[in-house]
This record gives structure tokens, C-alpha cells and sequence, in this order.
């Protein structure tokens, strides 16, 4: 059983990277140019009619949840968790899909020509609640580009002779070349092959890795390398440092995030259930998979290079797999971080052209000056990522960051679509009033001794009933969702209450759950408002109208393109 160091590392020479950079970008650009249009359509670059079939639906949601940094993420659960680690990571990460369809159904309902979430709080609301929405997904989508270019430069650091640097803008241009060109429409299509690609690899990869490091033998001998909690796999220190936030984080990502929100609002909207449920399975296989090698190598007891946790799938790739294999791998993660950065460009360049442009610029919004802002918008977008990832954070302290700040606007968003009573104020008041208490909490600014400690795990035992009490109302309806939320906040109190604020990461998500709930529910209850939700199915529609194409098969377009499977 080797363990793997800096000496042992296999890099690929320097024309074969090219080369394959080439190749994967190159054919994503010819991709892309082969669905351009002369004159290209202000609603199909943003969520390409309306209508994509299933088999593209399905493999977009895919390829867009399992991006580069999941898979770093769930490796980096693994070796510092344990086998427990990429189970909490994969598993909660999977059943969050799941948890997009019902709520996701009812959206469509009520704006079924929508473009972004924002522009329906837009119709709901107002102005503010949509720039409030419209501005976390912005924050948001630019950690995810940064994150997933980070990937992509440690990809590149240590797998070939060129620099972080080099491959973080090797990556940058590469994306920003094919979707620049067709927007959401070239996402979603390359997508298909990204995700093929890379369950292929997965495949192949995983079992060569683990029989390559010593199979079952590795187990036996290196569990010396491994604490009390590592080796248990109903680790309490994994469930509440990953599994807990990262169950509200991830909700959190399935109701704020414009990426997933772009793919609900493109497929047919008969198809919406069947598309998540395919990609729940999807995800959850593929990203605990590659979670294992981050297990390898905390058995092997491995040391990342230069101490950062972000080497570590492509240090014991390049220690345990062939040339061939390498260069497969090589190609798998670059397809891996290249679907979800697309889909971030695609989700700003969406947000800007609908809620920044078409909704609080322009008197009447002209689509080619749409056309024109999305792309300027994915242009600078990428120069700020490219600034962002220089400084190399740890990428799954970012994905849960951002998770716990969107948790602040689940309940005024999901409140949103279904109670009528919910007004402006209370939306952008409560969202204010959770990222006021959340900042300080999530980044320890003051002592969580006495009195304050015991205020804040009483607050967090009202977060972990409103997150369940969601995920209920999705598929059950509101009475099932008040009792399970009720009853698990008052079960989980006396376990929780002195103890949890010494987990700020947690304790700072379920925070922002319960105070903007809170605020948010007693700001609308006594309100006199009884809003009419069809009016925003007549406040929203196309920019850009045109006639449909009647020889297109409904189940197979793609925005006039044929790209998917007969139903």
C-alpha cells in the first residue's frame, strides 16, 4: 500500500492537457454555435422556451448539481469525517432535488413564463423584495463560478506542468467562450454530454482507485489513521459540523438558488417531477462515490499537498491511475466544474437581463439590448470570479456559506407562493432582520457564554422545526408540516439547548431559518392584504415573443432545437 507525496505525483505533459482542453472546450463551442441564431431570442437565452423534454431536463439538473466543488467537497467530507462524511454530503445533497418538485410545481403554476425567481417576487411584491432575491443569487452564482475555478486551477496545479493561475483561466475562458455564445440554451445542452461523461468516469474511476491503494486491505491497515469519530459512522462530530447544515444549506440552495430555478422554469412543466426525481438518483450515486477517495485517503493517511484539502481527488488520481485513466479523469472533473460554472454565468447573465434591466431600467425592455446586457453581464462575471479564486478559499466553507445566507429567504419565498397574505414589508424586513442576526452569529462576534448562548440554541430549536416543518408542507400540506415542525422543535429543545451554539456554522443556519420565519409570520398575520396570484401569471411573460414552431415535437424542443428523447 503506497501512500501518495509530492514526489509520487504523475503529471500529464503539458500538449496532452492543451490538447484536452481543446477538445472538451472546442466541442462545447461547436455545440454552442451549432444551436446559435441569426437572430437570437431574448426568452430562449435565458430559459430556452419553456420547454426542454426530459431527457435534457434531467441531465442538466444533474450535471448542475454535481459540479467540480460538490465532488471536492465530498472528498474533503471524507477525509475529515470519515465514511460518515460523503454519506451526510451526497445523501442530504440528493434528497434536497427531491424537495425542489413539489414546491417547484406550484411556481410554475403561478408563473409559468417566468424567468428568475426575483421577477416573480417582483409581480408578488415589488422592487425591493425582487433586488433583495435578485442580490443574494447574485452573490451566490459568483461564489459558485469562484469555487468551481478554483477546482479547475488545482485541477490543472497539479495534474500538468502549468500554474493554479494558468488553469483557473485556462477554465474561465473556456466557459465563458461556448456560453457566452447561446446562454442558457448552450448550458443546458452541453450538459447532456457533461453528465454522460462524467457517471462514466465515475464508473471507471472509483473501483481502479480503491483496488490501486490496496482494496480491502487498506481498511485494516490504516484504521490506526483515524480518530474515535472518523471511524464511527453515526459520528455526532459529522452530523452536526456537515450533515446538519448542510440539510439546511442545501434546502436553502434548492428555493434561492437562479441555477436551479433557470432548469424548473425551462422543462415542460408536466415533466417537473419526473426530471428531479431522475436526478436525485443521479446525484446522490456519483457524489458519494467520489466522497469515497477522500475516505482513501484518510485511511492511507495522506497528507494534501500544500496542506490544501482541494488537492486531494486529483493528488490520489495522479498517484493510483494510468495515463489513460488520468487523462479520463482530467476530463471528467473540467466537465464536472464546466456545466455548473455555464449554469452560474447563464443565472446571472439571466438576473441581470430580467431583474436589473427588464424590470427597473427600461420603460419597455428592447431584447436585443437584453441580449447585450447578458453577455457583459457573463464578461465581468468571469473577471470577478477570476480576481476571487487567486485567493484559493476552501471551497466547501464557501458552499456552506452561502447555503446558510440564502436560508435568511426559504420561508418569505416559499410563503410567498402559497399565503396571501404576505406583504412587501414583511418579506424585506424579515430577510433584513436574518442576515443582521446571522453574520455576527455565523462569524463568532460576539460570546456565546450565559444567557446569549442559551437565547440562540432556543432560536435554533425553532430552525430545526421550521426546516422540517418545509420539507413536510412540500409533499403533505400545511397541517402534517405544523405538527412535524412543532413536535421537532419541542423533541430536539432539551438536546440541543446548551450545548449547540458551540457550533456556529449550524447554529448560524438554523438562525437565520427561525428569525426571518418568525418575523415574516407575524408581520403578515394580521395583515389586511389577500393578494390574487393570478395576477402574476398576467404580470409576467415573454420579452421577446415568438410563434411557436408547429412541427417541433413537444416532448423533444429545446427552443426549436430537437435534443431529447420521445416520452
Amino acid at each position: 500500500m503506497t501512500v501518495p507525496n509530492d514526489a509520487d505525483l504523475y503529471q500529464l505533459s503539458g500538449w496532452i492537457v492543451i490538447l484536452l482542453v481543446v477538445l472538451v472546450y472546442g466541442g462545447t463551442l461547436l455545440v454552442s454555435a451549432y444551436i446559435g441564431k441569426k437572430k437570437e431570442n431574448a426568452d430562449g437565452y435565458m430559459t430556452a422556451g419553456n420547454k426542454v423534454g426530459f431527457g435534457i431536463s434531467a441531465a442538466s439538473m444533474t450535471a448542475t448539481w454535481i459540479w467540480a466543488s460538490s465532488m471536492y467537497a465530498s472528498a474533503t467530507a471524507g477525509y475529515t469525517y470519515g465514511i460518515s462524511g460523503p454519506i451526510h454530503y451526497g445523501l442530504w445533497g440528493a434528497l434536497m432535488i427531491l424537495f425542489i418538485y413539489p414546491f417547484g410545481k406550484r411556481i410554475r403554476a403561478v408563473a409559468p413564463k417566468a424567468h428568475t425567481l426575483a421577477e416573480v417576487m417582483h409581480a408578488r411584491h415589488g422592487r425591493s423584495s425582487q433586488l433583495m432575491l435578485a442580490g443574494s443569487n447574485i452573490v451566490g452564482s459568483v461564489i459558485s463560478l469562484t469555487s468551481n475555478f478554483i477546482a479547475g486551477g488545482a485541477l490543472v496545479a497539479l495534474l500538468s506542468p502549468f500554474s493554479f493561475g494558468q488553469g483557473v483561466l485556462a477554465v474561465a475562458v473556456g466557459v465563458l467562450m461556448y456560453t457566452l455564445w447561446s446562454g442558457f440554451r448552450a448550458s443546458v445542452l452541453t450538459d447532456f454530454a457533461q453528465v454522460v461523461a462524467m457517471l462514466g468516469a465515475v464508473s471507471v474511476i472509483i473501483p481502479v482507485v480503491f483496488f490501486a491503494a490496496g482494496g480491502p486491505a487498506m481498511f485494516d491497515q490504516g484504521a490506526s489513521n483515524l480518530t474515535p469519530q472518523q471511524s464511527n459512522f453515526f459520528s455526532s462530530d459529522a452530523f452536526l459540523n456537515q450533515g446538519a447544515p448542510y440539510i439546511a444549506a442545501v434546502l436553502a440552495y434548492a428555493i434561492g438558488n437562479q441555477t436551479i430555478a433557470q432548469r424548473l422554469f425551462a422543462v415542460r412543466e408536466d415533466l417537473i417531477k419526473k426530471t428531479f426525481v431522475t436526478a436525485t438518483v443521479g446525484y446522490g450515486a456519483t457524489v458519494i462515490g467520489i466522497g469515497m477517495v477522500g475516505v482513501m485517503a484518510l485511511y492511507l493517511g495522506v497528507s494534501p499537498v500544500a496542506g490544501d484539502v482541494n488537492n486531494l481527488i486529483p493528488q490520489m488520481a495522479s498517484t493510483y491511475l494510468g495515463p489513460v485513466l488520468l487523462c479520463l479523469f482530467f476530463v471528467m472533473i473540467l466537465g464536472a466544474l464546466s456545466s455548473t460554472a455555464d449554469s452560474d454565468l447563464s443565472a446571472l447573465s439571466s438576473i441581470m437581463m430580467a431583474d436589473v434591466y427588464g424590470k427597473n431600467i427600461a420603460k419597455k425592455a428592447n431584447p436585443k439590448t437584453m441580449l447585450l446586457v447578458g453577455r457583459i453581464t457573463m464578461i465581468v462575471a468571469t473577471a470577478a470570479a477570476l480576481v476571487f479564486a487567486s485567493q484559493q478559499m476552501d471551497i466547501l466553507d464557501l458552499l456552506v456559506f452561502v447555503g446558510a445566507l440564502w436560508g435568511a429567504l426559504v420561508f418569505p419565498v416559499i410563503a410567498s407562493f402559497y399565503w396571501d397574505k404576505v406583504t412587501n414589508r414583511a418579506f424585506t424586513t424579515s430577510v433584513i432582520v436574518a442576515l443582521a442576526v446571522f453574520i455576527p452569529v455565523r462569524f463568532s462576534w460576539f460570546s456565546m457564554d450565559g444567557v446569549t448562548g442559551i437565547f440562540f440554541d432556543i432560536l435554533s430549536a425553532a430552525g430545526i422545526g421550521i426546516v422540517l416543518g418545509l420539507m413536510v408542507f412540500g409533499f403533505f400540506g400545511l397541517k402534517p408540516a405544523k405538527i412535524v415542525g412543532a413536535l421537532a422543535a419541542v423533541a430536539s429543545a432539551p438536546f440541543v439547548i446548551g450545548f449547540l451554539h458551540d457550533y456556529t456554522v449550524l447554529t448560524g443556519s438554523l438562525v437565520a431559518y427561525a428569525v426571518s420565519t418568525i418575523v415574516c409570520y407575524l408581520m403578515s398575520v394580521r395583515s389586511k392584504q389577500n393578494f390574487d396570484f393570478a395576477l402574476i401569471k398576467q404580470r409576467i411573460g415573454d420579452y421577446d415573443p415568438v410563434a411557436d414552431d408547429a412541427t417541433a415535437h413537444p416532448d423533444d424542443d429545446l427552443d426549436g432545437v430537437t435534443l431529447s428523447a420521445r416520452q
